[in-house]
């Protein structure tokens, strides 16, 4: 369902979500001043005026903190004020968003603040910073809040080599990747019904690009939907005398849909798509599907925090918990020991996560190289990406080769 009203152009569309979104990835320092200047919370329709208002002040500030610029926030928002509440709840309005004018132009925290000083000012939960101030250090720490509290770069992969990508599509360090401009997904729309784009983040490439394709080889993908690195694979699946085998692999349920009309869009390779329980065990399934049930590569982008993906989905961090990362650990962990029945004698899996957390990543390996599953497998090769310093999304790929 479009929660956009109906009737908006296409531009309003964009200014509306781009505002929610800023809302959400600044609500904690927005609420934080609205919580010194109101003394009991305004019904849902004014504070939603006054969240808006005060990413527009922030917005403003980081502009020019021109007063002409504050003048038409707050008028406007005292417009929608009584449009949406009452005359009575305009006169709040106008009278907190003058006082937020100045709290949302506050200069950035010094390079030694605490945790909650962080916390506040780049809008995180604070637990969540102290546990990144322990792995990360203060200055990645501070990097990676900065890198989070910006507006988030959509990319597009371009699929088709045998032409060139439109001028409107800006090229961008990583070959075959384009960054869409503003304004201009009315022009990408086409060309993802077509097939020939992909909305897809650079860091996507890592995990696929470390696990090697040879033509002719038979290749899994677990965890495979919404189908992103399936088609990543298909496309990068060299040419041979025998063609290449990709095969699929999610639980049944609505993000399958999504993974068989992305994969609907492949031609070049022979792809097949399983529903199935990897925890449950899925040899007699494959059998059934006359499929192989040992794999030359195969690759496992694990269910994660996605604390690696947090500049453009603005609601994980207020929705994680601490708990979680051991939660995802032990599932990490179950999926991986799973996964390594799966690859063939001399063959290679490849663990990834779109997590900078230490917990899913380095430490799910150790614990399953001290396991006796590990036995066979050794670490070729580990990629990580942290988004201050590659520019593009988070995540960690771990190349590992069982022995022949």
């Amino acid at each position: 369902m479009d929660p956009m009203p109906k009737g908006l152009t296409s531009s309003d569309r964009a200014r509306c979500q781009h505002l929610i979104y800023g809302v959400v990835r600044h609500y904690g320092r927005i609420e934080s001043a609205l919580a010194r200047l109101i003394a009991h919370p305004p019904r849902f329709a004014t504070r939603a005026v006054l969240y808006v208002a005060g990413y527009e002040l922030i917005e403003a500030a980081a502009d020019s903190p021109e007063s002409g610029k504050v003048a038409k926030i707050v008028h406007h928002a005292v417009e929608q004020a009584k449009s949406l509440s009452s005359v009575a709840e305009s006169r709040l309005v106008n009278a907190v968003v003058r006082k937020l004018a100045p709290l949302m132009a506050g200069e950035a925290p010094p390079k030694l603040a605490t945790s909650d000083v962080l916390a506040e000012y780049f809008s995180h939960p604070e637990w969540l910073v102290k546990r990144w101030l322990l792995q990360l250090g203060a200055e990645n720490t501070r990097k990676l809040l900065e890198w989070n509290q910006s507006p988030a770069r959509a990319y597009v992969r371009w699929r088709d080599a045998s032409t060139s990508a439109p001028d409107f599509l800006k090229p961008t360090q990583w070959e075959g990747y384009y960054e869409i401009g503003p304004g201009r997904w009315s022009d990408v729309e086409p060309l993802l019904k077509a097939g020939t784009v992909y909305v897809q983040d650079p860091s996507t490439r890592l995990s696929v690009e470390l696990l090697n394709l040879q033509a002719g080889e038979t290749v899994l993908d677990l965890c495979a939907a919404p189908g992103g690195k399936s088609v990543l694979m298909a496309d990068l699946m060299p040419a041979g005398d025998a063609p290449g085998k990709i095969v699929a692999l999610d639980l049944p349920g609505e993000r399958v849909d999504r993974l068989k009309e992305n994969l609907s869009k492949i031609e070049a390779h022979d792809v097949a798509l399983v529903q199935a329980d990897l925890l449950e065990g899925v040899n007699q399934i494959f059998r059934d599907h006359q499929l192989p049930t040992l794999y030359n590569a195969v690759l496992l982008d694990a269910p994660c925090s996605n604390t690696g993906v947090m500049r453009h989905r603005v609601d994980v961090k207020w929705r994680l918990q601490e708990r979680d990362f051991r939660k995802h650990a032990q599932q990490q962990l179950a999926l991986l020991h799973a996964a390594t029945r799966l690859v063939a004698p001399g063959g290679r899996l490849v663990y990834s996560t779109c997590s900078l957390d230490a917990d899913e990543n380095d430490r799910v390996l150790k614990e399953f190289f001290d396991s006796r599953a590990g036995g066979p497998f050794e670490l070729e090769k580990e990629v990580k990406s942290f988004p201050w310093e590659t520019g593009h999304d988070g995540a960690g790929a771990f190349l590992l080769r069982r022995s022949g």
